[in-house]
Parts: C-alpha cells; sequence; structure tokens
C-alpha cells in the first residue's frame, strides 16, 4: 500500500501534539542557588505620605540584573491607614497582622510605614544603600514549578533538616499605577511594583508542597510575578527565597 507524504505529516503531527501542547503551557521553573536569596519586604500603604519614597526605590530594583538571583523583593501593602481618608485599593488586613507578628517575634521594634525588612530583620538602610547586601551563608535550594495553573515546589536545606517548614507563595503585580483623590497623599499619581496581590502559606513535613497559583483578589492588567520563600514553623523568618515572572 502506497502512503503518501501527505499523510506521514498529519500522522506525525498528531503523534507529537501532545508534547507541543504542553510546551506551550504556562510552564514556569524558579530554583534558588545553595546560598541564601534574600527577601526584601516593604510595608506600605497608600494612605501614608511617608511612603511614596520606599516605593520609589522599590520600583528601582526591576531594573536590577540581580533581581531573582540574589533577592525577591515583596510589597505589602497595609490598611491600618484607610481611616484617615483613603482606602488603599491593595490593602489587606492579614499584611498588617503579618507586620504585627514580626513584632511579637522580635524582629522588628515599630509597627509602622514605609517598613523595610531584608531576610525578616528590620533594615533602615534601603535609603542610602547601592546594593543589596549579599548573604553568603549556606541555605539549601528551593525550586518552585508552575504549570498550569498549579505549584510544585521542593526545598532541600542545607542541614538536611526537611521538617516543619512553611512555604509562602506570593502573586505580585507590577505596572500599577493609582491616581490618589484624598488622604495625605491626595492628587498624587503612585507607580507601584513588586505589589502583593494575595499571599498564601501552606505547611510541610517533608520539604514538599502542591497548590494552586493564588489567584489575585481583584482584576488587574499589567505583568505578573511570584516569589517564593520558605521559614521555619512558628516563625516567619525567611531563610531561603526564589521567584520570578509568569
Amino acid at each position: 500500500m502506497k502512503i503518501s507524504v501527505r499523510y506521514l505529516l498529519l500522522l506525525f503531527f498528531l503523534i507529537t501534539l501532545p508534547l507541543y501542547s504542553h510546551s506551550f503551557a504556562a510552564d514556569k521553573q524558579f530554583s534558588s542557588a545553595d546560598k541564601r536569596v534574600s527577601l526584601i519586604e516593604l510595608y506600605t500603604s497608600e494612605g501614608c505620605s511617608s511612603c511614596p519614597p520606599a516605593e520609589k526605590w522599590m520600583n528601582t530594583l526591576i531594573d536590577d540584573s540581580q533581581l531573582w538571583q540574589q533577592f525577591v523583593p515583596v510589597a505589602f501593602h497595609v490598611d491600618y491607614w484607610d481611616y484617615i481618608g483613603w482606602k488603599d485599593p491593595f490593602a489587606d488586613k492579614q499584611h498588617g497582622l503579618r507586620q504585627r507578628q514580626y513584632k511579637e517575634q522580635g524582629n522588628i521594634f515599630s509597627v509602622y510605614t514605609p517598613g523595610v525588612l531584608l531576610n525578616g530583620k528590620e533594615w533602615r538602610k534601603w535609603r542610602y544603600a547601592r546594593r543589596i547586601p549579599v548573604a553568603q551563608q549556606a541555605a539549601g535550594t528551593l525550586d518552585v514549578e508552575v504549570l498550569d495553573n498549579r505549584i510544585k515546589a521542593v526545598f532541600t536545606p542545607a542541614d538536611g533538616d526537611i521538617k516543619d517548614w512553611e512555604l509562602n507563595i506570593a502573586l505580585l503585580g507590577f505596572d500599577l499605577r493609582s491616581n490618589v483623590r484624598a488622604g495625605e497623599n491626595a492628587g498624587r499619581s503612585l507607580e507601584q511594583e513588586f505589589v502583593v496581590l494575595n499571599h498564601v502559606k501552606e505547611s510541610s513535613s517533608t520539604g514538599q508542597w502542591q497548590l494552586p497559583v493564588p489567584v489575585a483578589k481583584k482584576t488587574l492588567s499589567g505583568r505578573k510575578g511570584l516569589a517564593a520563600w520558605v521559614n521555619k514553623k512558628g516563625s516567619q523568618t525567611p531563610l531561603q527565597a526564589t521567584g520570578g515572572w509568569l
């Protein structure tokens, strides 16, 4: 029986279609090195007149060549300034609670905005820092895979202790602009990057996780990113982090 070239090409296409379909899916992989990747947390509010300089500083990190490789920035918008005239559209009560828990655990002396933490410790030198300090200690590797709106993560700690770890996943929003119409920043147009749109955490006794990608709590255009970090259960101090663009 004579088989046409067209038939063979069609057969090849049908056989390989699943492979190509998989490769075109939203497949992302983020991995840390063994050395500690620093997590930078900014606690901020659109209702705080002292916060725009800190947000402007964090915005500059988007062009840093070490982004995602040596540090991962996240901006938690708090709601405790909403009462003074402007409700921050990105604020979440849980963000303020996270900041207060840092105080309870002795990581910071007071709860305020703008507050910057470097690896879970208060860091006031951000105003003058030309570069983010590079951590030298070994922490272990954090590997994260995103496929079909699912996350698989594995943490291999340097000390081999895989018990009682907590994985944090934050969906980040970029290219965001707010025209503030009231409160301390009335009349200002604020440009913001690395904004936490949703933050979830999950414990594991094996150092492995599977969970859905967090969904943004409001519909936004612009780029999205993902930040992932791990800490010991019972302590918010991050040990290892990774992340990247979605």
